[in-house]
């Protein structure tokens, strides 16, 4: 490879991923595949969007999925109630473990139920690419909702 060689290539930008964006609130979306949205979604919602899509996870925006089209379907032709558009749903759409057990967990000063559920997360049952409405497995989130309710209660304990 000679200098002009090297020159070239040093100066070529590699493309970038596509990112796309909620088309009502701009978020960042969760790249799902048409497994997850037959999952989720009722059955009259699916041909509105392409054969893939993206979650919109922003808790107050009313689109649950669109395409790279910028064609949407909102959060009311959901199956059921998914994470984080409803606080009260559980955070693993595969186990059902919800913000519940967190909590409860951190008020009994361990990690049981939250432990349980990652060796779940890892194990052949899991089914996060199907079952979560992001497609992606829910322990990242688990540990930073434990994290930082956790928190809260030691800053709530240490200002009593």
């Amino acid at each position: 490879m000679g200098y002009d060689d090297f020159m070239n290539k040093a100066f070529v930008r590699e493309p970038e991923l596509a990112e796309y964006r909620c088309p009502k609130c701009g978020s960042l979306g969760s790249p799902v595949g048409r497994e997850t949205l037959e999952a989720h979604l009722v059955p009259e919602a699916l041909p509105r969007l392409a054969p893939s899509g993206f979650f919109c996870a922003e808790r107050n925006c009313e689109i649950a999925y669109f395409d790279q089209f910028a064609r949407s379907v909102q959060c009311d032709v959901l199956r059921r109630p998914v994470y984080p558009k409803d606080l009260e749903a559980p955070i693993c759409g595969c186990f059902g473990f919800t913000r519940e057990e967190i909590e409860q967990d951190i008020q009994e000063g361990v990690a049981t139920r939250c432990r349980e559920l990652v060796a779940k997360a890892k194990s052949p049952e899991a089914r996060c690419g199907v079952m979560a409405a992001d497609g992606r497995c829910c322990v990242s989130e688990v540990k930073r909702y434990f994290m930082k309710f956790r928190d809260a209660s030691q800053a709530k304990r240490s200002s009593s």
